[in-house]
């Protein structure tokens, strides 16, 4: 039977841990380790979770300096990597959620032939009160996106709803340094093998509060938007994994990394009306209505500076 590693990467989380904590015994399907990585806690996190490791199947590592979620959740894939087999299976759990008892069992039975799968959530705030009855629906989340709109940027999974294959960290690991968040590199992976799944069982309570790393809710101004996926789509090219997309994927690639560089350039590129529209699947795939489609498409024209000023584009 495949092994199940839930790697949890944590940081002056002291006030939901212990709530956290308590969820990972409640599992109808217990993990058969769990991989601490804290972050340069200065609060009582590390002894909390030194306080479950005789009811949790704990490895703690300490560190001293604080490095970021994504170097800590890399530190914590590196273990695992150490010592499971191909077929076991890896989870990610933030330290402020609450995860329903039949979470890993129910991504563990449907997961199928696929790399990854995915559930839904419900929200809750910061005093663990039910926000929205559904992640998928308030954040406008679709079950299902191409790889090349995730070569635009666009992501639809959070990684506290996955579930992964431990072959998969062949291509994660290490992860580059340019990338955004490390549950998006993880899903464009999996999306390039054998890849992502949804379910739309609900398997974790989400928590939203002021003090979130990344998650629902987050905006940015569109400017930093275009930089960000500029930077993310540059990352991919100069990636292991480029080599692994089909040819018209790494067309579209190239194609758009020198569409979003020259819209810092230039003030109008005509030319990239037809290619927005060709690609509109990949660019848009929220947008459905005809008349909002072609919209974008001849916004896709405007040069950054130009829509700035013009256009009052922040």
């Amino acid at each position: 039977m495949p092994k199940l590693y839930i790697t949890l990467a944590t940081y002056n989380g002291e006030k939901y841990l212990p709530q956290m904590l308590d969820s990972l015994l409640l599992q109808t399907r217990p993990a058969d380790k769990v991989i601490a990585v804290d972050d340069g806690s200065t609060d009582g996190t590390v002894a909390i979770l030194e306080r479950y490791k005789d009811r949790l199947p704990l490895d703690i590592h300490p560190q001293k300096e604080n490095r970021g979620h994504r170097a800590a959740f890399g530190l914590c894939l590196e273990f695992v990597q150490k010592e499971a087999a191909p077929n076991d299976y890896i989870a990610l759990a933030d330290q402020d959620d609450i995860w329903l008892p039949k979470k890993l069992e129910i991504l563990g039975k449907n997961i199928g032939n696929a790399d990854l799968i995915f559930g839904d959530a419900e929200l809750i705030n910061a005093s663990g009160e039910k926000i929205a009855d559904s992640w998928r629906t308030c954040g406008k989340i679709l079950p299902h996106l191409p790889t090349k709109a995730l070569l635009t940027g666009f992501t639809n999974v959070t990684g506290c709803l996955t579930l992964f294959k431990t072959s998969l960290l062949q291509r994660v690991l290490p992860f580059p340094e340019c990338i955004p968040v490390h549950d998006q590199w993880i899903t464009f992976c999996a999306s390039i093998g054998n890849g992502c799944i949804s379910t739309p069982e609900k398997v974790v309570k989400y928590r939203i509060h002021e003090n979130n790393s990344i998650g629902l809710g987050e905006r940015y101004r569109w400017s930093d938007k275009v930089k960000l996926n500029l930077k993310w789509i540059q990352t991919v090219m100069r990636s292991k994994v480029f080599q692994d997309l089909r040819p018209e994927e790494k067309t579209f690639a190239v194609e758009y990394e020198r569409y979003l560089s020259s819209r810092f350039i230039k003030n109008f590129q005509m030319k990239a009306i037809p290619w927005a529209w060709k690609n509109r699947a990949a660019l848009y795939p929220q947008c459905s209505s005809f008349k909002a489609l072609l919209s974008r498409a001849l916004f896709a024209a405007v040069g950054v500076k130009f829509a700035q000023r013009f256009l009052k584009k922040t």
